[in-house]
């Protein structure tokens, strides 16, 4: 058996959804970060377990959920309040023998769709995600968009994650990047700092997908004129063009969240610098 994690702040719109996702596990919790609609009362009513704590950053909550939380299981599946487990990813994890690999987590295939339902194929740039792992074998780092770090070897699950990022709108979706942007911008600013160093060959050719993807994120922020370079891989390296106007829509929006981050950075540079 498995326990479920789910992050929460102000979820009522997309709870109860991802909730009837998991209605096949008896302990579910809920890590709340103080909500102010319905969403506790929402999470209770479907008998979640409610652990509430200020939200300070992505890798200090999730790693402070995984070392303070009361799972009753040895084994975690960590989801969003926008995200489902499928059916296919459900017979997975029920299926999961936890005595068959000596893995520690498991890497899941997450599929993001579009505000019209439409499976963005081509435009995902992060498809497969550590989401299910022993919490006593995990910890992030990162303030935002944290790299998941294992203690031991991983492996990968069948089945789909699906996410609906659009599920609050557009404006949501840009006030969320927009803060993201800034803690983007404060770890580009504290790699600067610190002389952080990333390698071109972990970048190209490591096999574990979070050092491949640590690694590539560092050596293009050092890159000029990303925004246009992101908007070129997604459209013309990863196709995104195949994915209809979404695809394009979305490569497009990932290039405008690409520029606040650059216009973010060189804002807390400018600041430091006047000091």
């Amino acid at each position: 058996m498995i326990s479920v994690l789910i992050l929460t702040k102000n979820e009522e719109q997309d709870l109860p959804g991802c909730l009837a996702s998991v209605a096949w596990c008896d302990d579910v919790h809920v890590f709340d970060s103080f909500s102010d609609d319905r969403t506790v009362e929402i999470a209770q009513k479907a008998g979640a377990v409610i652990t509430q704590r200020k939200f300070d950053n992505w890798s200090a909550h999730q790693n402070w959920g995984l070392a303070n939380i009361p799972f009753k299981y040895s084994w975690v599946l960590y989801i969003d309040a926008d995200e489902r487990v499928s059916n296919g990813l459900k017979e997975a994890l029920l299926a999961f023998d936890s005595q068959g690999s000596n893995a520690v987590a498991h890497e899941i295939q997450r599929r993001d769709f579009a505000w019209n339902g439409r499976w963005l194929k081509h435009a995902q740039i992060s498809p497969f995600y550590l989401r299910f792992f022993r919490p006593d074998k995990m910890r992030y780092e990162r303030l935002v968009n944290p790299v998941s770090l294992p203690d031991g070897p991983t492996g990968r699950l069948e089945g789909y994650l699906d996410h609906y990022p659009f599920s609050k709108g557009f404006r949501y979706w840009l006030q969320r990047h927009l803060s993201y942007a800034d803690m983007e911008a404060a770890m580009r600013l504290e790699d600067m700092g610190n002389g952080t160093s990333f390698s071109l060959k972990k970048a190209l050719f490591s096999k574990d997908f979070t050092e491949k993807r640590f690694h590539q994120k560092g050596l293009f922020y050092k890159m000029p004129g990303r925004p246009f370079i992101k908007w070129c891989y997604m459209v013309m390296w990863r196709r995104a063009f195949m994915d209809g106007v979404a695809g394009t829509t979305y490569a497009t929006l990932q290039s405008i969240y690409e520029y606040f981050i650059v216009l973010k950075t060189k804002e807390l540079v400018n600041k430091q610098s006047s000091k």
